[in-house]
Order: C-alpha cells, then sequence, then structure tokens
C-alpha cells in the first residue's frame, strides 16, 4: 500500500472525514441557531451540546474496533446506520413537539460517525507514511471542516428555498457518496497480518498504560485536553449573541459563521499542515496558539461593545478567528498523529482525540451557564485568558519519537 499515490490516501481520508463532519456541524453550529428560535435558556442551549457526548466517550468502544473487523468494514457499517439516521431525522420538523425524538435522532447520528472516525483514524495511521503525516493531517481537518461547512452552513441556507427535509435527505446522500468511495479502498497489507495476529487486552491495557505514563506524557495529554477551552467558550455563544442580541437572522448568521468561517478554518487547516512539515511540530502548535489569541481578543471587544457589528466587522472577525483556529488544530492532531504507537494505532488516536473532545465539551456545555450568570462580555475575556493560558503549556511539549515511524526498508 505504500505504493499507492499520496494523492489517493489523502483523497480518500477528505471524503469520510468530510462525511463525519456533518452531523456535528449541524448539531454545533446550526441547532443552537434553532433552540434559539425555541426561546430556550441559554443554560438549555448550552447543555444541548452534550448531543456530542460519543465523541468524548468513544475511547471507550475504540479497543473493539481495533480487536475486531477490519477497518474497511466498520466504516461501511456505521456510514449506513449515519445515513439512515439523516433520512429518519428528515420526518421530524424542529418544534416543542418533536424535539426529543429529533435530538435522539442528532445524539445516534453523533454515535454512528464518532464510531466510524475511530476506524478512521485508524486507517490513517495505516495509510500514511511518516512524512505524509502533515497531508495526512490536513486531508483530516480540511475534510472534516467541509463536512461542518456543509452541514452546520451551506445546507442551512439552502434548507430556507428547499425545506428541512430536504436538508437531511442531503446530508444522508453525501454519506452514501462517501460510502461508495471506501467500497474501492484496499487496507494495507500490514495491517491486515496485524488483524490476524490480534493484540491481546491485557497487551492493549499494558500498552495504554505505558504511553500515559511516559515521561512528557502529562503534558501532552493536557494540552490536548486545554488547547480549545477558550476558544469553544467563545464559538458556543458567539452565534447565539449577533441572534438574540442584535437580532441577526439565523441564515445570516450561518452563512458568516459556518460558511466565511468555515472556509477560513479550511485555508488555516491547509497552512498547518504546511507549518506542520516545515517545522517542529511543538514550534508549530506555538505559533499557531499564538496567533488565535489576536481574533478571540478582538471578539471579546465586539461584545463588549468596543466597535460596532455589522457584515464588515464580524466576517473579517469570524474569518480570522477560524483561520488561526485551523491552523492550530491541524498541528495539535499532526502533534497527536505523530506521538502514536501505531500497534494500537486506532485505540491510542481515539484515546487522545477523544480527550481532545471532552476538553472541548466542557467549556460548550458551560457556556450557557456562564451567560446566565457573568454576562457575554465576561464569558469572552474568560475565553481570552484561558486561550493565552495554554501558551503556557505549549512551552512544556517535547518533540515526539513516533514508535516505528521510521520507513520500512
Amino acid at each position: 500500500m505504500n505504493r499507492v499515490p499520496a494523492v489517493w490516501k489523502i483523497g480518500v481520508l477528505t471524503v469520510l472525514y468530510g462525511a463525519q463532519g456533518l452531523p456535528f456541524g449541524f448539531q454545533s453550529n446550526a441547532l443552537p441557531l434553532y433552540l434559539g428560535e425555541l426561546k430556550l435558556s441559554y443554560t438549555q442551549i448550552g447543555l444541548a451540546r452534550a448531543l456530542a457526548l460519543p465523541w468524548a466517550l468513544k475511547a471507550i468502544w475504540a479497543p473493539l474496533v481495533d480487536r475486531y473487523g477490519t477497518r474497511k468494514r466498520w466504516i461501511i457499517s456505521a456510514q449506513a446506520l449515519l445515513t439512515l439516521t439523516c433520512v429518519a431525522a428528515a420526518f421530524f420538523p424542529l418544534d416543542e413537539s418533536t424535539l426529543v425524538p429529533f435530538l435522539a435522532c442528532v445524539l445516534l447520528m453523533n454515535l454512528f460517525a464518532a464510531t466510524q472516525d475511530i476506524a478512521v483514524d485508524g486507517l490513517a495511521v495505516d495509510l500514511l507514511e511518516p512524512r505524509e503525516l502533515g497531508a495526512g493531517n490536513a486531508a483530516q481537518v480540511v475534510g472534516y471542516k467541509f463536512g461542518i461547512l456543509t452541514g452546520g452552513s451551506l445546507l442551512v441556507v439552502l434548507s430556507a428555498a428547499y425545506g428541512w427535509k430536504w436538508l437531511f435527505l442531503s446530508m444522508a446522500a453525501l454519506c452514501v457518496i462517501a460510502m461508495t468511495v471506501v467500497m474501492f479502498v484496499d487496507e494495507p497489507r500490514h495491517a491486515a497480518t496485524e488483524k490476524k495476529e490480534r493484540v491481546s487486552w491485557r497487551e492493549i491495557v499494558s500498552k495504554v498504560k505505558s504511553i500515559v505514563t511516559r515521561s512528557g506524557a502529562g503534558w501532552l495529554l493536557f494540552a490536548v485536553a486545554t488547547y480549545k477551552l477558550g476558544e469553544t467558550l467563545a464559538d458556543a455563544m458567539f452565534g447565539v449573541w449577533l441572534t438574540r442580541v442584535h437580532e441577526i437572522p439565523k441564515q445570516q448568521v450561518a452563512l458568516w459563521l459556518g460558511g466565511w468561517g468555515m472556509a477560513a478554518s479550511v485555508i488555516g487547516s491547509f497552512l498547518g499542515g504546511l507549518l506542520a512539515t516545515r517545522t517542529r511540530i511543538v514550534t508549530a502548535v506555538f505559533i499557531a496558539a499564538c496567533l488565535r489569541l489576536i481574533p478571540l481578543a478582538a471578539q471579546w471587544a465586539a461584545v463588549a461593545g468596543l466597535f460596532g457589528i455589522s457584515r464588515d466587522t464580524i466576517i473579517p472577525l469570524t474569518m480570522a478567528e477560524h483561520c488561526f483556529g485551523g491552523l492550530l488544530t491541524t498541528t495539535m492532531f499532526a502533534l497527536m498523529m505523530a506521538s502514536v504507537d501505531r500497534s494500537i494505532g486506532a485505540t491510542h488516536f481515539t484515546l487522545l482525540a477523544s480527550i481532545e473532545v471532552a476538553g472541548k465539551a466542557v467549556p460548550g456545555l458551560l457556556s450557557g451557564v456562564f451567560v446566565d450568570h457573568f454576562g457575554f462580555s465576561a464569558t469572552f475575556g474568560i475565553a481570552v485568558a484561558l486561550s493565552g493560558f495554554f501558551l503556557f503549556v505549549c512551552r512544556r511539549l517535547s518533540q515526539p519519537v513516533q514508535p516505528g515511524s521510521e520507513p520500512a526498508p
């Protein structure tokens, strides 16, 4: 499989990560806007982010994906279930009478997408050579954010003209396309051989224990858990602030944040892939974290009323914040993948990814509570402080040496 062109590997991973981003994009970017129209409290809107819980808990069942079946079978099965759930969601219009079954559909979408993500992460570890990690992680983040852009913005804007059912049936159709692509993927021979010689549960536990206790692992885990704290706290309420406080229509906010913002995030992710391949990964993470702090401070200034709110101010601000946020995400994921033990690739990377999601989940869940108790300005000020604290954490990271990362002879 090492002879397969890198462009094919990157293309396949981009499509698969894109399909996974569809439900998360809707849930994180569009759903709060719809819930806001139902006049729920800020605390209730923030707590709706608990629907992404499967992404934080997926490490629990990741060893099953590593140990049983093939990556391809897991991906196709999860993608089929995700498709069916999208179709089901199309028949539950979002109102008070159907809110519970609809939110249950969103929860299942995240469950199936998170399970697929375990297998796709393992496939990426199997497919990519060390020199391809930067491009591979760019594909991971860019593909995922294209999915978020589509599910959280483009389809929402178009649904105003074509209707609610069209939104989710379009998601289902895109999932079918991704499922078709993976049917043409052949897993690497070395991965198939390793599947036959399955690692025992005792070995998996032993390897995970050695991973989390090795020198420098504590700071890596802490960095993965905290690098998005401030950014997520601000992003969770910025769109709600625009729709509730400034009464800007949700389709317009979805286009500003999910459209222009995600487009800038994709550019930042591409740049992050380049940065991660042209300098030490830990240095790349620190540079990205410094740049991200600038637009977050400007975002607080907007909320505090230090300058006017209009299309001409919000779009550039949003694009800068998402661009540097994408830059940081790609460099951090490159750092995570470079630290993976390939013998338990899916389990190890999923453990790191689950910690990353859990770190983002906490401020997202509490964002509404902060706004209800302290107000928007104080909440966004705390977000800037948390992002500034991460710069200190960055300086404690060390360059990873990946076991077995040397090219095969």
